[in-house]
């Protein structure tokens, strides 16, 4: 490529990096933020807990707001997908199209059960109303499970047979949506999503805690994301171990990168920390044989090594294996929280006077979406230089329209807006439930 070709490059994969971060919380919210509603809403019933209606009548105006800025940013990136990437759907839109089509039935499927859920707190009878938002659960799962598997077709495409132009002449949809990757990564991105969810907040009652306020509202308000993140969380690791042996099969280079393998071989140290350069690895703590024995049970389990695959099919190994271990680092810290809790239970511990868990687990939210974009990281900027994966490189599929850069800075400046938007939002929600329980005599957050 010319230089203006690969500044063009660096600017449309620059955006699509940037937007698919921004839209990928929210995306996360969109799926745990229905369930934790549910769940409340649910005790609130059966037992006739107040603070358990209330909590899902607040976090539901949260789920909608949240909701409703993903659905602008997931617009945007739709537009993208065709202005950006040419190439990819020119060639692979009758196939790669189809998750998004069932998508778009699940989005507003979850918007207009979000209508019903918000209206109906006064207009349906209790039980009609909590049935109205399962709907919205399950549109969130389904949705998710489209577009993730989208994802998992360009890293493992299936289901189609190209004609002699190159495009695609037929197309089996069930083979698309069920590919080899689609049975790992969707569930690694539902867990991903109750861990983000749930940590983020049972972060905001854990500083609630912290700063004195221990009432069963701010406790229940807790309780129940933390232990579903927390129960999220050991799965994740089993399905995240599952993902892994599967780019080991289906993604050697990427593999290589995660793990930092430079020559291919059995009995491979697992690095931790350091980087590439020129060819060797500089820094980090290397543990003999220990990524032989993570990959297949043995030290004698064979790995690719970097240098063995072509050079302009190696992914930017530095930047893939310091997300891995960003994620895996962190992830690992995040699913001790949990023992810890049962511990501090099992000790018959009054959580709200554990200070040191109550810190960490008001560090946990951030810590989760740290995790998630550092996984992201390692899926999209591994699969390079393929958009489809061994097929389409992404220097082929982009754009050959000039003023990507300028697309760039009106998206950043556009979702920065949103972000505020969003937190503004979500403050004032905050004060407004602050004034209410003032005005009742309670304690707010």
């Amino acid at each position: 490529m010319n230089p203006a070709d690969l500044t063009e490059l660096l600017a449309a994969r620059s955006q699509m990096a940037f937007t698919l971060g921004f839209h990928i919380i929210l995306a996360c919210l969109g799926v745990g933020m229905p369930t934790m509603v549910l769940i409340a809403n649910a005790i609130g019933l059966r037992r006739g807990d107040k603070a358990a209606l209330l909590l899902a009548k607040r976090w539901s105006n949260v789920m909608a707001a949240t909701f409703a800025v993903g659905a602008v940013t997931g617009t945007v990136l739709s537009f993208e997908m065709g202005l950006l990437w040419p190439g990819l759907m020119g060639r692979f839109g009758g196939a790669f199209g189809i998750p998004f089509a069932i998508e778009g039935l699940f989005f507003f499927l979850e918007a207009i059960f979000i209508a019903i859920y918000i209206y109906g707190w006064r207009r349906l009878s209790p039980r009609a109303h909590l049935l109205s938002g399962v709907p919205v659960a399950l549109s969130g799962i389904g949705g998710t499970f489209s577009v993730v598997a989208a994802n998992a077709w360009m890293n493992q495409p299936a289901g189609f047979t190209l004609g002699p132009d190159g495009r695609v002449i037929s197309v089996a949809p069930l083979e698309v949506l069920f590919n080899r990757a689609t049975v790992y990564e969707v569930p690694h991105m539902l867990l991903a999503a109750y861990m983000v969810t749930g940590f983020l907040l049972a972060s905001v009652y854990a500083v609630g805690m912290l700063r004195g306020h221990a009432d069963r509202y701010v406790r229940l308000g807790f309780a129940i994301p933390f232990v579903l993140a927390a129960i999220a969380a050991p799965l994740q690791v089993v399905v995240g171990d599952i993902a892994a042996r599967g780019v080991l099969e289906d993604q050697p280079a990427k593999f290589a990168a995660m793990e930092l393998i430079l020559t291919t071989g059995p009995h491979q140290a697992e690095t931790i920390g350091g980087i590439l350069v020129d060819g060797k690895i500089v820094g980090g703590v290397q543990i003999p044989e220990l990524a032989s024995l993570l990959a297949g049970f043995s030290p004698d389990t064979v790995i690719t090594g970097i240098q063995d695959i072509p050079l302009d099919e190696r992914p930017p190994a530095s930047l893939v294996h310091l997300s891995w271990d960003v994620m895996i680092g962190v992830g690992t810290a995040i699913v001790l929280l949990g023992p810890w809790g049962l511990f501090l239970r099992w000790r018959r511990r009054d959580i709200a006077r554990a200070r040191w868990f109550l810190r960490a687990t008001a560090l946990s939210g951030i810590g989760a979406v740290i995790a998630l974009e550092a996984g992201w990281i390692v899926t999209e900027v591994g699969r390079q230089p393929w958009i489809v994966y061994g097929i389409l490189r992404t220097s082929d599929a982009v754009t050959r329209t000039p003023g990507v850069q300028v697309s760039f800075i009106a998206v950043v400046a556009l979702y920065s807006s949103l972000g505020v938007v969003t937190l503004v939002a979500l403050r004032t929600l905050q004060r407004r439930w602050a004034v209410e329980d003032a005005a009742a005599g309670g304690r707010a957050l």
